[in-house]
């Protein structure tokens, strides 16, 4: 008989409001705090201490208005944060400093979030939606250089970019963009030559979110509907749809796939997340706790699997935080 799911090892409460982003920092150097950061609708990055369960520090550049991506760049002292108020924010926490070191105007009015790409040591590519509704900037950080813009070819109707993956194969090879749509597609970019090398109608609906597992030229959607989308991506950089997973439940806000690639967590729209094996998208369980839409996923980087996380952040305004499969 299937065991039932688990309760959440612990919860995090006190954003006293929604929460839309969470990122972990978890480093192997001991004695590094494991700790995570939320982005939450009332403008506030909070730093969560894993250990005390309690907010070491509460980040404010975003005036009041939500924050809906965090990402942390090579360690737990430099971070980027990115708002409603159309602002990227890049940060230095080092010897506790609290200050905006740098920002990007985005001009942007959606609520696409940004995605990082390390390219060099100290040096990175940032995706994002750019002024014109139907096009993705990418620029490099820090320096701020624009590398290029991405534009629909004329009559694409793709609509807004939704959610954005920046990857690379290896170090040698040149990144490339996935981007979903407002029209339900999926966008392969090839950013030196600016233009798409692949498109593929995964959703009825916009795409909400999307992760890829670059090892296996394999990615995953979801959206407003009750299917998950799984795609590939072939040798001559074509996608193609693999097959598609129904759900209980329409409404998909997050997806994301553990780093070791063999599971994946859901957010969804029913307050529930949802585990699957990422081989064959066998469901694993259903963690069920919230009691509103569930905005975020997001896996730890400990390098102990014994050791690794999960979080939820959630309309409720509170983070679960579980420790499930962690054997695999």
């Amino acid at each position: 008989m299937a065991l039932p799911p688990p309760d959440p090892q612990f919860v995090l409460r006190g954003t006293s409001a929604a929460v839309h982003t969470l990122r972990f920092s978890c480093g192997s150097q001991e004695p590094d705090v494991p700790i995570l950061f939320s982005g939450s609708e009332n403008g506030f990055i909070h730093v969560w201490n894993l250990r005390t369960h309690r907010v070491d520090t509460a980040l404010d550049g975003h005036g009041g208005k939500s924050v809906y991506c965090v990402e942390t760049m090579g360690g737990k002292d430099r971070l980027l944060s990115q708002g409603r108020d159309q602002r990227i924010c890049l940060w230095d926490l080092a010897e506790g400093r609290t200050a905006v070191t740098d920002s990007v105007f985005t001009e942007n009015v959606g609520f696409c979030r940004c995605s990082l790409l390390k390219v060099a040591q100290g040096r990175w590519l940032m995706a994002m939606a750019a002024k014109a509704l139907e096009e993705v900037q990418v620029l490099e950080l820090p320096s701020k250089t624009s590398v290029c813009t991405l534009k629909p070819e004329v009559g694409a109707k793709l609509g807004m970019p939704m959610c954005l993956k920046l990857w690379q194969l290896n170090c040698g090879s040149q990144p490339v963009l996935l981007a979903g749509y407002e029209d339900g597609s999926v966008v392969l970019w090839n950013l030196s030559m600016g233009k798409a090398l692949s498109q593929l109608v995964c959703h009825q609906e916009p795409v909400m979110s999307l992760d890829f597992d670059s090892e296996k030229a394999k990615g995953i959607s979801g959206s407003s509907e009750k299917v998950l989308s799984i795609w590939s991506l072939n040798e001559l950089q074509n996608l193609q749809v693999c097959k598609t997973h129904e759900l209980v439940n329409a409404g998909i806000s997050d997806i994301t796939i553990r780093p070791d690639k063999k599971i994946l967590a859901t957010a969804g729209w029913d307050h529930r997340i949802r585990i699957f094996g990422w081989k064959k998208m066998k469901p694993l369980a259903v963690l069920d706790y919230h009691t509103a839409t569930v905005h975020c996923v997001s896996f730890s980087d400990h390098k102990n699997p014994s050791e690794r996380l999960l979080a939820a952040g959630s309309k409720d305004h509170r983070i679960s935080i579980w420790s499930i499969y962690t054997q695999t």
